[in-house]
């Protein structure tokens, strides 16, 4: 069995790729990152360290690695036989590598199963994305899309921090793991991947990940900054800022239960699960980098104005998200791109118009004015 994927970073190695491994695929890497993709290409193996509960070491060997700039025609050569594509690129760089899968998919041989495509993103439903893309670089000529290519969402969830340096390909991650996977798309012929789980019904999984662990992640780092905290774990050893995310995190929960019928109890020891998670000492993640790109963070859909504007709809008034986007809306380190035109927005904008700007809510939704009143608050202080 042979797996093709995009993004040899920290995550594709240290948790996709990984798992395919474990699976038994030979794993061909692609990247376009040149110097990453050469250190790869002339390694035998590289260890990845589990650290936190039951801390392990686990050897990944038999891969290989291409240029998907540099060595196209070789990688659309090595998707046209594959059993499985994956990425973890960034939901804004699938279409980048979308035509290179589409024109792999024309050059597969006729007697071949589906190739099996899942974007493994930090986005929800990032597969529907990719195929989108994919469909718009399809030569009709090559036939139909659908008879050689089967598209599922995922989730996926684990914490990769930042690496230290020298650490070379060897990556350190948290030992808890989940890639959850829609199976409906396979028609009965699922991937057998060990550690995956399928389930039938994928939406309630993405939003029970993005509003517990995303929301809980940025808000610890949010409120961490404000703290002057350097560390996620510093963050949640602080007593107010642990209560300040555990606060965001009952809001969230409360809309979860009600809206996909999971069980409260079942939800909380998943809260717990997470809170413990961010509290490991043995990942060094940095309130800097969890809380990069607040402009993303707060959008629409995202781990903030998502749940809150739900709740809202709802007849709940969100008092933690609220609090916690008033964190991100004081996020403003210079080194970040999204912070600095954040900063710029809040400086050049009257508020209704920032809010519309960065979360895309109308001015006629129940969550407007009190996310005004936060946007009102801070340009008060700039």
């Amino acid at each position: 069995m042979k797996a093709v994927h995009f993004g040899a970073g920290n995550i594709g190695r240290g948790f996709v790729g990984l798992l395919l491994h474990e699976a038994g695929y030979e794993v061909v890497f692609a990247d376009v990152a040149d110097a990453l993709i050469s250190q790869l290409a002339s390694a035998d193996s590289y260890d990845v360290h589990e650290v936190g509960e039951n801390p392990a070491v686990k050897t990944v060997d038999g891969f290989r690695a291409l240029n998907s700039s540099t060595q196209e025609s070789a990688v659309v050569e090595e998707i046209s036989t594959a059993d499985v594509v994956t990425t973890a690129v960034g939901p804004h760089i699938l279409k980048f590598v979308a035509p290179v899968i589409a024109r792999g998919l024309a050059a597969r041989p006729a007697d071949l199963p589906p190739l099996q495509v899942m974007a493994c993103e930090n986005a929800i439903n990032a597969t529907d994305l990719l195929q989108v893309e994919v469909r718009a670089a399809w030569d009709e000529s090559a036939g139909d899309l659908d008879s050689v290519a089967v598209f599922a969402n995922t989730a996926v969830d684990r914490i990769v921090p930042n690496q230290a340096p020298g650490q070379g390909l060897d990556v350190t991650v948290e030992t808890f793991f989940e890639w959850v996977i829609d199976r409906t798309p396979f028609g009965g012929n699922a991937p057998v991947i060990p550690g995956a789980t399928f389930v039938d019904e994928l939406g309630p999984y993405i939003e029970r990940k993005l509003f517990t662990v995303n929301t809980g992640h940025a808000s610890a780092a949010y409120f961490g900054y404000q703290a002057g905290l350097e560390k996620i774990s510093d963050a949640m050893a602080d007593p107010s800022v642990a209560s300040k995310v555990r606060a965001v995190l009952e809001e969230t929960k409360q809309l979860l239960v009600a809206k996909h019928g999971f069980e409260e109890a079942a939800q909380e020891a998943y809260v717990q699960k997470i809170l413990s998670r961010f509290t490991n000492p043995h990942l060094p993640d940095t309130v800097v980098r969890v809380g990069r790109a607040p402009l993303r963070k707060l959008g629409r859909h995202e781990r903030f104005v998502g749940p809150a504007a739900e709740l809202a709809e709802r007849g709940v008034t969100p008092v933690a998200l609220l609090e916690a986007m008033s964190a991100a809306l004081r996020f403003d380190d210079g080194s970040d791109d999204e912070a600095v035109e954040l900063s710029k927005l809040l400086s050049e904008l009257d508020a209704a118009a920032v809010v519309e700007r960065v979360t895309e809510l109308p001015a006629t939704h129940p969550l407007f004015p009190a996310v005004q009143k936060l946007v009102e608050a801070r340009q008060a202080e700039i």
